[in-house]
């Protein structure tokens, strides 16, 4: 029962953290409709920058140029790539966002190499015992931070004023410029708010007891896409659900793998998030908290 609950708790740390790369991914298709591929190479800028600077600047301003590098990144997309573009084929944008995901992670695995990066972040290898079992200080941490970011971006988009644009801009976005939204506005600070998710994830996935910084970081955001397509592409709460769906059932299916080998085979952990996804598509193919489009027959 121990391990068990031991298991629980870092997949639903880690599911905290696919949370916000699914958040990332929602938003900037909320709000353009477009599924942004270059998020992986996005979360893989922040990381660096942090990992690359911390030992000169240290961890709280190597933190806020992640942040600030990634949330750049994004917006540099957005005004000279999508932005453009607006109003075209919605698949050709997405695969322009695959070529520009290419291109930053080609430049950026180069520079790592081989090397395995830290980020200098203040929870090092410190573990927590809590009763009678014990888990990673980083863990509990993100959890804290992830359920505090979550927390602010759903009162932001219930509330603030570019929320309730944005959420008028997916219903219906004709509409919404005619009410006087502006539409370039609310795009733009949905891909800032994704990239400085992004950054922020990627701290607390390379943080222990992950080894550090590598040159595949940026395709873990491939493992957190099925939380966002689980949990619905348009649903910023199927986001969250997803993403500790997600965590939590690769989590268990890595740590029982040797009672599950002889049945599924080693490994099964690692592929257990598209599996997922699979299982709950073939139910519902919005996704969990996805809407439903109706069509006339």
């Amino acid at each position: 029962m121990t391990y068990f609950l031991e298991l629980l708790i870092q997949g639903i740390s880690l599911g905290a953290v696919y949370a916000l790369i699914a958040l990332g991914f929602v938003i900037i298709f909320k709000a353009t409709e477009v599924i942004n591929f270059a998020h992986g190479s996005l979360l893989l800028l922040g990381g660096y920058v942090v990992a690359s600077t911390h030992e000169q600047l240290g961890f709280g301003v190597a933190l806020l140029l992640g942040l600030a590098a990634s949330a750049l990144g994004a917006v540099i997309i957005e005004r000279f790539l999508i932005s453009p573009l607006r109003g075209r084929d919605h698949n050709s944008l997405a695969i322009l966002t695959i070529g520009v995901d290419v291109i930053i992670l080609t430049e950026i695995t180069r520079r790592i190499g081989p090397r395995v990066l830290g980020t200098g972040d203040p929870w090092g290898n410190s573990l927590v015992t809590v009763g009678s079992f014990t888990i990673p200080q980083a863990r509990l941490a993100a959890i804290v931070v992830g359920g505090l970011v979550i927390s602010v971006f759903f009162l932001a988009f219930k509330y603030s004023s570019w929320g309730i644009a944005m959420r008028a801009a997916a219903e219906d976005g004709e509409t919404a410029a005619l009410m006087g939204i502006k539409l370039g506005r609310v795009t733009l600070v949905a891909w800032l708010v994704a990239g400085l998710l992004a950054a922020l994830a990627a701290v607390f996935l390379v943080a222990y007891p992950t080894p550090g910084l590598t040159n595949v970081t940026g395709l873990t955001a491939l493992v957190a896409f099925p939380a966002a397509i689980l949990g619905g592409l348009d649903s910023t709460a199927g986001a969250l659900v997803g993403g500790i769906a997600v965590g939590v059932s690769a989590t268990l299916a890595l740590g029982y793998d040797s009672a599950l080998s002889p049945f599924l085979g080693s490994g099964f952990g690692s592929i257990m998030p598209f599996v997922l996804m699979i299982a709950v598509l073939l139910w519902r193919p919005s996704g969990l908290f996805g809407t439903r489009e109706a069509t006339r027959v």
